[in-house]
């Protein structure tokens, strides 16, 4: 591996931070969510904070990073950028939030209102309902994106120059295509890579026809993160099939690495995550492995002080 490459800055694009004995998150509290995507998640029922984080990401040049929403109360929505926004005042991080709204709320713009007060709010995370979903399970997803009540809320991103953090299952993708095509002046950044939890043939087809249809909205970039699979090991050659196609269908510039941490830590720890990611593409060029690894989330994200930025 080139020098390059084991000391390029890093912005880890998608991470989290709990406090349970200061803020309510029931996934991690009393209401443990059984059909959670990686199976026993006991190891991280516990607090992260920013000196957890840090001693995780001690082996990379981690300059800067993007706390994305961790299911807080929902009753309460701006206190945990509240909770986080005294945390980055106090401990250097983080740089980005994205927050959490609930599109079909009536009071939405309120909402966004109130996280806009807090600078380091870039962006919106705020997971439509799935087709055959409980319609009282709302703790984790609300709203069809074809609703007009939740698209009038999604309209106002645009307003309020928020970004759209998008984390459906693949099987979403395509209307969530059409979602962006028509709001074609917000930016979206789809997570996690689409989920392509199904690594048979036909699934990767099927997962490989969604995202051609999503990559083809210019405004969709895409987290290349969260590998893991349920009750499956990491799989090196796997994901990196992955990820090489991923960036292959939507352009270096259009890809960001990300850690999702400490989620992710479930399957691999910090520094073999991102060894692995820099494996991956120790072929590319010196400006693509800069985007993929950094200048693609400065570009979505637009993080203030960028100069002064380090964890």
């Amino acid at each position: 591996m080139s020098t390059f490459l084991e000391n390029i800055p890093i912005a880890d694009a998608h991470h989290h931070l709990w406090d349970l004995s200061h803020g309510i998150y029931p996934w991690l509290g009393d209401r443990p969510n059984e059909s959670f995507f990686l199976g026993d998640y006991a190891a991280i029922r516990r607090n992260y904070l920013p000196h957890d984080y840090r001693a995780d990401a001690r082996g990379h040049n981690v300059a800067w990073t993007v706390h994305i929403e961790a299911e807080w109360d929902r009753n309460q929505q701006v206190r945990e950028t509240e909770w986080l926004s005294s945390v980055a005042e106090q401990h250097g991080m983080p740089h980005v939030l994205v927050a959490h709204a609930w599109f079909d709320d009536p009071n939405i713009e309120s909402v966004l209102e109130a996280h806009c007060e807090h600078p380091l709010v870039r962006g919106i995370r705020s997971k439509p309902a799935r087709p055959g979903q409980d319609p009282h399970d709302v703790d984790e997803a609300r709203g069809a994106m074809s609703d007009t009540a939740w698209r009038r809320g999604f309209a106002l991103l645009r307003k309020y120059n928020l970004r759209w953090d998008l984390r459906v299952p693949v099987q979403q993708l395509p209307e969530a295509a059409q979602l962006c095509n028509t709001f074609e002046d917000t930016q979206v950044v789809l997570n996690h890579t689409g989920f392509p939890w199904d690594r048979s043939p036909e699934g990767l087809a099927f997962w490989r026809e969604c995202m051609r249809t999503i990559a083809s909205c210019p405004n969709v970039y895409v987290k290349l993160s969260e590998f893991g699979l349920k009750d499956a090991p990491w799989d090196y050659e796997g994901n990196r099939a992955i990820v090489l196609e991923t960036v292959d269908i939507f352009g270096a510039d259009r890809c960001m690495f990300a850690s999702n941490f400490p989620v992710a830590g479930l399957r691999i720890d910090f520094t073999s995550l991102y060894d692995a990611y820099k494996r991956m593409v120790k072929d590319f060029s010196e400006t693509e492995q800069l985007a993929l690894f950094h200048d693609t989330a400065a570009k979505f994200y637009a993080p203030a002080h960028l100069e002064n930025m380090t964890t």
